[in-house]
């Protein structure tokens, strides 16, 4: 396992294959008959039901299917939508909608009266998830809903003008440097770019966009949102984006990169919370790389993103020296029946297949180690079991990952949901788990929900005084339960999470790094009118003092409760 270099990062495929262009005539020279064929019999057979009566997308619960647009409407075969066929898409999902963020349950407007949600340091995000209609969007946060603990959120507002020539460039610093802040300068065709991209969201249309990076342009770059609840922030407010470099130009890449996210910091007033805690994982585990940049939308600054690495081939190189094996994430809605925390389900790869998204090449022999690591886990005996899952896992790597879900206090991650994850099997069978999903680490009240959120068989205390063997009740965690039930791992696993806080919960360690991007961001984040909570609770949650809700606060308190925990002695 190597240690981190400069990379460059692949993207999603750009060479979709032409399909449908039969349908697309239909929908443009037919009516009646040929228009409800169309719809029933291609988007809706692609498109299973969701949870909650709707279509699955990427959204609450649902089974994170995308609505495929692009081959319906792509006339010139290109794979890809220009200008005139985003619109007739557009027109026609308006026609056929199926919902946003997969049919799940919209959620309360602005001013809904029910009190704030958890606040800044790291717990819940930025107030009340709007209901259809008013300025928060569909499906979104209204403005002027509650921010930390009773703070009302700015209203977003138009941000300054920023140019080229008004920001520094750093043409020779990596990609990932934490002590530059890069600007990052895209330019949409279509002024009302944001609503084109939410009308495409969960959906295979990329927008393209120029970019503009160390005052090099980059043209055609593919652009989406990309989230699940980062996307429910609502309308005017940051969301996340992803920028694949390679969408039109094959090789087109920004500093050795091709694919980038750029993360809104939701739930994290701090917005430090995926740098910080990926900087802390890869002290001990492959994980991707974060830093922070300046991101500014046809003229306009939208304000501070984390840059989190793309997980892809390019990561396997980084950390695993080959591009070879299968890589899979595991979702919010993976968690559901145990399946994501690898309870078996029988031989039947369809129930799996459900569950993991398949992020490389699909092979059969790929979804039967999935079959075979939880068939293990639910057959063999305990005093069997380190050796059985020698050649299936790499159990060291494992218990690292689980130890700083663990010990960071992930209030929406894997050891409370058995989700929200990636894997990667290795060419010699072995899975690895990676970090994905990290605006909510060092969770001062979160945590304590079973699978899908319900709180299942969970036991072991919340936030920062949250049990280091959480989980080892419930069965519905196998992966978890199984191996922190046999004593040589268990051990091993609460070595783990002493280490890190001893040394990595010691604001000694982190507090200079943290002090170091307050600095780096602090002007930006004054002036920053489309974040999700106040400059306040960015300042609280980042000061250094050891009170309230600040990030030194949770590293202090959950030091102390690990060191004088009885299974950490």
């Amino acid at each position: 396992m190597k240690r981190i270099k400069n990379d460059e990062m692949n993207s999603r495929s750009s060479g979709l294959l032409r399909k449908g262009s039969l349908k697309v005539a239909c929908i443009f020279q037919l009516s009646g008959m040929c228009s409800l064929l169309l719809l029933f019999g291609h988007v809706s057979k692609a498109q299973p039901a969701g949870p909650f009566g709707g279509p699955p997308g990427r959204g609450p619960g649902g089974g994170n299917q995308q609505r495929e647009i692009v081959d319906q409407f792509d006339m010139d075969g290109d794979g890809r939508l220009n200008a005139e066929e985003r619109a007739q898409a557009v027109e026609f999902m308006k026609a056929n909608p199926q919902g946003r963020g997969g049919g799940g349950p919209r959620f309360r407007g602005p001013g809904d009266g029910r009190g704030p949600g958890r606040g800044p340091g790291g717990f819940r995000g930025p107030g009340r998830r709007g209901g259809p209609g008013g300025p928060g969007g569909p499906g979104g946060m209204g403005p002027g809903g509650r921010g930390g603990r009773g703070e009302i959120r700015p209203l977003a507002t138009k941000g300054i003008s920023l140019t080229p020539d008004d920001v520094k460039h750093y043409p020779d610093a990596p990609l990932y440097d934490a002590s530059v802040l890069r600007t990052f300068f895209i330019d949409f065709e279509n002024p009302e770019w944001e609503a084109e991209m939410v009308a495409f969201n969960n959906t295979d249309v990329d927008v393209p966009a120029k970019v503009t990076v160390d005052g090099k342009v980059y043209p055609d770059v593919g652009i989406h949102f990309r989230g699940n609840s980062s996307f429910g922030v609502g309308d005017g407010y940051k969301r996340s984006l992803n920028l694949s470099f390679d969408f039109v130009h094959q090789g087109q890449s920004v500093h050795g990169y091709r694919t980038l996210n750029f993360l809104n910091a939701n739930e994290d007033p701090t917005f430090l919370h995926t740098v910080l805690s990926l900087r802390i994982a890869r002290e001990y585990t492959p994980a991707p790389k974060a830093n922070l940049v300046r991101v500014v939308i046809n003229g306009e600054n939208w304000g501070i993103y984390a840059n989190q690495q793309q997980f892809n081939k390019d990561f396997l190189q980084d950390f695993f020296d080959t591009k070879k094996g299968t890589r899979w994430k595991v979702p919010q809605g993976g968690a559901r029946n145990g399946i994501g925390a690898f309870r078996y389900a029988g031989d039947d790869v369809d129930a799996y297949r459900n569950v993991f998204q398949i992020k490389s090449k699909d092979k059969p022999e790929a979804w039967q180690a999935i079959i075979g690591l939880a068939e293990t886990l639910d057959q063999t005996p305990l005093e069997d079991l380190e050796s059985a899952l020698a050649d299936k896992l790499d159990v060291d790597s494992y218990l690292r990952f689980l130890a700083l879900d663990n010990a960071l206090v992930s209030g929406d991650g894997f050891w409370t949901r058995g989700a929200d994850y990636t894997i990667y099997l290795d060419p010699d069978g072995r899975f690895h788990f990676v970090p994905y999903d990290m605006n909510e680490m060092f969770s001062s009240h979160g945590g304590g929900r079973g699978p899908g959120g319900g709180g299942g068989n969970y036991q072991g205390g919340t936030g920062v005084a949250l049990e280091p063997l959480a989980g080892l009740s419930d069965p519905e965690k196998p992966i978890i339960y199984q191996l922190l039930s046999v004593p040589s791992m268990r051990e091993k696993y609460l070595g783990y999470v002493r280490a890190i806080a001893e040394k990595h919960l010691d604001w000694n360690t982190v507090g200079p790094w943290v002090n170091q991007y307050r600095e780096l961001i602090q002007e930006d984040v004054q002036r920053d009118t489309r974040k999700l909570f106040t400059t306040e609770a960015f300042l609280k949650g980042t000061d250094d003092v050891s009170s309230g809700e600040s990030l030194r606060a949770f590293f202090d308190q959950r030091r102390a409760f690990l060191l004088k925990h009885k299974d950490l002695q």
